[in-house]
């Protein structure tokens, strides 16, 4: 790791855990909500997650780009680094006080994924990843699971914002994996979902239309953990995308022809 890259690292992990400490003070205080969409909502501390990571961020690296899902998309330099961030990914479980959200932080350089971080404020668990250096969780290595069938996978998803418009074309994938996994989960936190498929306690995952600050993140640190990532038909994932799916990668080809499988039924 070069000296540039560990003061980048260090930078995110503050902002991080700066953030969250903020979220993990106020997720169980009334909380002050607006609605971007019918079932789109932020939170004030939300915005204020987002104002001390870019903060801090600004403050080391004044000549970086930033992109933020709430309110800050500010130009860089020439340097081709931008930060990609979410502040509080989950926000709907926050708003409700369920216990699964996190602050999720990624440098881009170039279009590619340079640093990762995804930190959980209550269970106070990190996930982080360097390109090329493995990835971890609280400075543990950690690798994705071993299994070998879509049968005898765990996978979770989540339901994009406009689920109640096409709610039979998103249960129709839901009902075709819930035939062949031994289970789903649907816990609301997307770069949680992608770091519990890092780590092994997922085995799969798939997602519509999620965002850059959803997936920048935590699908370099399931790279480095060794899994792999797609669109749903097999082709290279990209975090501006409007399909996400990861596993472990020994699945992987199970799940997308359970895909398949739903396409030719539907062409049918």
């Amino acid at each position: 790791m070069t000296r540039e890259t560990a003061e980048f690292f260090q930078t995110a992990w503050t902002a991080a855990h700066a953030a969250g400490d903020l979220i993990r003070e106020n997720w169980q205080r009334p909380k002050e909500i607006r609605f971007k969409g019918a079932i789109d909502l932020v939170t004030s501390v939300d915005r204020e997650s987002e104002r001390r990571i870019v903060e801090i961020l600004r403050g080391n690296f004044p000549h970086h780009a930033i992109l933020a899902e709430e309110e800050t998309d500010l130009a860089g330099g020439e340097n081709g680094y931008r930060w990609i961030v979410d502040p509080l990914d989950g926000t709907t479980n926050f708003a409700h006080g369920y216990p699964q959200f996190c602050v999720s932080i990624a440098l881009e350089h170039e279009k590619n994924i340079l640093i990762g971080i995804v930190y959980d404020p209550l269970r106070q668990e990190c996930f982080s990843a360097i390109r090329g250096d493995g990835a971890k969780l609280n400075g543990e290595s950690i690798r994705t699971s071993e299994v070998l069938k879509l049968d005898h996978g765990l996978l979770a998803t989540g339901f994009p914002y406009d689920r109640r418009e096409n709610v039979d074309y998103y249960l129709a994938y839901f009902r075709a994996f819930l035939t062949r996994c031994q289970g789903i989960r649907r816990a609301g936190a997307a770069a949680l979902d992608l770091c519990y498929v890092a780590c092994g306690r997922i085995d799969g995952y798939w997602e519509f239309k999620l965002r850059p600050w959803d997936t920048a993140a935590a699908s370099l640190i399931v790279r480095e953990a060794g899994g792999r990532l797609s669109d749903f038909k097999g082709n290279e994932f990209t975090i501006w995308g409007d399909e996400a799916m990861a596993s472990n990668g020994l699945i992987h080809r199970q799940m997308i022809g359970s895909i398949r499988d739903i396409h030719h039924r539907t062409d049918d």
